[in-house]
């Protein structure tokens, strides 16, 4: 849906950030006029957007939930069914985004990602922020009732490169969520 997207868009640009949104088709939009959204519709796209605007940027939160993988043989044309067999549908890798801007990212930039756990959260989620040179993870369980995507409100943890131990915050709107974000954000940067 894009909700804890534009939440942590407009809580920026509310605090005076200038906000630039790289998003995929979502329902939702920023409410800050300020926001600038730039539309895609691919992962493809969505890395080429973001390598083009990460260097740049004093900060990037990347908080979409890319599919690791795409169809290899897309096709623009309806495949019909009269006469031929069922296609052959090959996977292949979308592109990790978050790690290539971490592999990017320069001194002073601060680069946050989200992690999306169903098990063993806290060492999958510290094990990506090693992983892709992330300053700072999001952690969203599925095992807290009212968080994740289909909701209008979030429970996370963040952990970051500083803290041995996550900061815990409770059941909260997404915007409310957002805030406490850009709180360890203004800190850290």
């Amino acid at each position: 849906t894009g909700k804890m997207a534009y939440a942590i868009a407009d809580e920026l640009s509310s605090r005076g950030a200038e906000v630039t949104v790289v998003s995929g088709p979502v329902s939702v939009k920023p409410t800050e006029a300020a926001v600038k959204v730039v539309a895609v519709e691919s992962a493809l796209e969505m890395e080429e957007e973001c390598r083009r605007i990460f260097p740049a940027s004093d900060v990037a939160v990347m908080c979409a939930a890319v599919a690791d993988y795409r169809v290899e043989n897309h096709s623009d044309v309806k495949l019909k069914r009269e006469g031929n067999e069922p296609p052959e549908i090959r996977l292949v890798a979308n592109p990790d985004i978050a790690r290539e801007m971490g592999q990017m990212k320069r001194p002073g930039q601060l680069l946050v990602g989200f992690a999306l756990e169903t098990d063993n959260e806290e060492a999958n989620a510290r094990g990506k922020l090693e992983r892709k040179n992330l300053d700072m993870v999001v952690l969203n369980s599925l095992r807290h009732k009212g968080a994740g995507f289909a909701t209008d409100t979030n429970q996370v943890e963040i952990l970051t490169k500083n803290d041995s131990e996550p900061r815990r915050f409770g059941l909260k709107s997404k915007r409310e969520v957002a805030a406490d974000i850009a709180d360890v954000i203004a800190e850290m940067f």
